[in-house]
């Protein structure tokens, strides 16, 4: 008789044969599941549907959503691959014809010499603020771990802290913007009567109301230099509309300066170039533009969505512009060769924001799929995805300080760094004030999102946590801003009124 063994119990009961099928079977779902993550499968709702139908699907569930419908899909395929031994996604034929129709329909159209010439200042401007930035961020990388873990151990004490100053009956219909202005004292807001209203901040007292537009606005930015240095008479607001044109607003006139024609669809944002002299538009035409504002004339006409473009955003540097289509596609562009320079591909619904961060090289997207994505252009793929809301992310801001004096030019030479090197930037730092420093690294140390569930949030820019979650009177928040002293927080409503919100320590 053998001797009895656990080995020898299991080989007699057949234990050993069914623990290693199991076994076998969880290795084979893990694998599959793997494989289903690098699946190519389409984003558009309708070409799923269409994949779904030919492979003998439901096209819909009950209660099924465009992500959940993208997920079935991805699960069938890997099931029929798996079935078939198959390692390469079923739909490799496809995406191969695809992307031969794309090469064949790449073009180019010759640029004007106005566009040339514009391309040329805008990397001058560019280059000399990119230098600065990561001279400062040098800087702060040599701060003292304590230093940063004390200021924003305060920042984002004041950011749990932001609760509802009040709320005010901003106009007839729904406020479709908000935006403060660079000193944080105005407050612009548009609306779909199609009126641009100017507000005193904090008392929510209006100043004025700029009419121009015969249809709802959508999108509204000021001047980089508006209520600081710009003069009133001069070009202070620019504001886009649904009946296809952009205004140019002053301080001291209910009319428009001068009003921008070319789109052939609604325009649902617009943004000014950090230097002042350019303004973007993003339009239902599948095209943003890029207009001049001293001649008031269109520099380009992009495109490159396959559906409406809906949210424009420049860098701070000056030399990107990010781009965000109903397509669920973002887009880079590189404004000094006219070139992509990063794909934003994930979103499974359109894009509805897109915000750069201060640091020059994180993006934030939010989108009708409930979900921010935050990208890295150095990495050149999504860093986290963020289940922000429980309906479409409306809006997405990162807190921009207001400028400071930024270190010279000349301690920021490219070579290799030394102990002398490091003692001379720790000098330099410890020559400025520590409300300076606090305000430098403050900068895009958290953002805001607002959502179609009617709730506002705050979150981390550095571990992508809520920070905070505050209620509106509405069930959709179609806007929000920070002011740039960072003491305010408005949110703009489809209840037609806009909230504001401040740390309570300051109330």
């Amino acid at each position: 008789m053998s001797e009895l063994t656990l080995d020898t119990l299991m080989d007699e009961g057949g234990y050993g044969d069914r623990a290693r099928m199991e076994n076998q079977a969880l290795l084979d779902e893990l694998e599959r599941k793997k494989k289903a993550r690098s699946m190519a499968v389409p984003t558009d709702d309708g070409r799923v549907r269409a994949r779904l139908r030919e492979i003998g699907e439901p096209i819909t569930l009950f209660g099924e959503r465009p992500a959940d419908r993208r997920d079935r899909l991805i699960y069938v395929l890997s099931q029929i691959n798996a079935a078939r031994g198959d390692d390469a996604p079923a739909m490799e034929t496809e995406s191969e014809d695809e992307s031969e129709d794309e090469a064949v329909e790449e073009f180019y159209t010759p640029g004007s010499i106005a566009l040339l010439e514009a391309r040329r200042r805008i990397a001058e401007y560019s280059l000399p603020r990119a230098q600065k930035r990561v001279a400062q961020q040098r800087i702060q990388s040599k701060m003292p771990l304590r230093q940063l873990i004390d200021i924003r151990k305060k920042v984002f004490s004041e950011v749990k802290s932001f609760a509802n100053m009040g709320s005010q009956i901003g106009d007839e219909r729904p406020i479709s913007m908000v935006r403060f202005s660079p000193n944080s004292q105005i407050l612009a807001t548009g609306s779909w009567s199609g009126g641009v209203k100017l507000w005193n901040v904090p008392s929510c007292a209006p100043i004025r109301t700029l009419r121009g537009h015969g249809d709802r606005v959508g999108g509204v930015a000021w001047h980089p230099r508006a209520t600081l240095s710009q003069s009133e008479e001069a070009v202070n607001l620019v504001s886009g509309a649904g009946d296809f044109n952009l205004h140019l607003w002053s301080l001291t006139s209910d009319a428009p300066l001068a009003t921008l024609k070319g789109h052939e669809g609604r325009v649902c944002r617009t943004a000014f170039h950090p230097s002042g002299d350019y303004v973007a538009s993003a339009s239902f035409d599948t095209s943003w533009r890029l207009w001049d504002v001293s001649t008031q004339k269109e520099l380009l006409l992009q495109e490159g969505h396959s559906k409406e473009v809906y949210s424009v955003e420049f860098q701070d540097d000056g030399a990107l512009i990010a781009s965000g289509g109903l397509d669920a596609i973002g887009r880079v562009w590189d404004l000094r060769t006219g070139r992509t320079a990063m794909v934003l591909d994930g979103h499974v619904q359109g894009i509805f924001s897109i915000a750069f961060s201060p640091n020059g090289y994180q993006i934030a997207t939010g989108a009708g799929d409930d979900t921010i994505r935050i990208w890295d252009m150095r990495s050149l793929k999504a860093l986290y995805t963020i289940p922000a809301h429980r309906s479409n992310v409306s809006d997405v801001r990162f807190f921009h300080a207001s400028d400071l004096p930024t270190v010279a030019t000349q301690d920021i030479e490219m070579k290799e760094s030394t102990p002398n090197d490091d003692a001379s930037a720790d000098t330099s730092n410890d020559g400025s004030t520590d409300k300076e420093t606090e305000e430098r690294y403050r900068s895009g140390l958290y953002f805001a999102s607002a959502g179609y569930d009617g709730l506002v949030k705050l979150w981390s820019a550095d571990d992508w946590q809520l920070l905070r979650t505050l209620t509106t009177d509405a069930g959709k928040v179609m806007s929000i801003d920070l002011a740039c002293n960072g003491r305010y927080l408005v949110s703009g409503t489809y209840n037609r009124n806009f909230q504001l919100y401040e740390p309570e320590s300051t109330v």
